[in-house]
């Protein structure tokens, strides 16, 4: 095979993947922009902001702040809920801990099959039932941000993809341009792999 076609074969190909790798980058910017989009719109609606810094600095167990919300839940303090990051903070360290003090660490479900074998319209299965309509209220909510935290962290990874992509393509682009160099200096009659007559000595320098 002559040299020069060889080496317009591996440089075609780089400007093929070079090409490839720019579509797959713009498509992770616009899933991430899509994604991120969507996760804040979504977030504003609810119009949730967590509880001023105020609160955070008289933390005891059994109130609306404990203790273990200091630090995962008191940095977004004051701010409205917008982003999935603060969606699974406040789903998993605000949200399920009054859940868990609510029910007594008993599920929805639980919770229901209980209130459903008291005897009907007696006072504790009355306060059983309230117990329940707000365990799932709390438990929808809390599936509700988990999803938009879900949607939000595909988004992260579509943009990490796409800078991963763009980065490729730039390595890729250097490369097709170094073969297309090499492509207008190769000799015309120049083979590949190079082969050299028999009983050929190399002539050294």
């Amino acid at each position: 095979m002559k040299r020069k076609t060889f080496d317009m074969v591996l440089t075609a190909g780089g400007g093929v993947l070079f090409v490839v790798l720019i579509v797959a980058g713009a498509l992770g910017v616009w899933g991430y922009s899509f994604a991120n989009s969507n996760v804040h719109n979504q977030l504003a609606q609810q119009q949730i902001t967590f509880p001023p810094a105020a609160a955070f600095a008289h933390a005891k167990a059994g109130t609306e702040i404990t203790p273990s919300m200091v630090s995962t839940v008191g940095k977004y303090a004051g701010q409205p809920l917008v982003t999935g990051q603060q969606a699974e903070v406040y789903a998993n360290d605000f949200i399920s801990v009054h859940l868990q003090e609510i029910g007594g660490g008993k599920s929805y479900a639980q919770l229901s099959a209980a209130a459903m074998a008291l005897p009907k319209g007696s006072a504790a299965y009355s306060a059983a039932e309230a117990k329940v309509q707000t365990v799932f209220q709390g438990t929808t909510l809390r599936g509700l941000l988990l999803e938009a935290y879900a949607f939000g962290t595909f988004g992260q990874i579509a943009l990490v993809a796409a800078i991963v992509s763009f980065i490729l393509a730039s390595i890729m682009l250097l490369l097709t341009l170094f073969g297309l160099l090499h492509f207008r200096r190769v000799p015309e009659d120049a083979e590949f792999p190079a082969t050299r007559a028999i009983g050929e000595v190399p002539v050294s320098a």
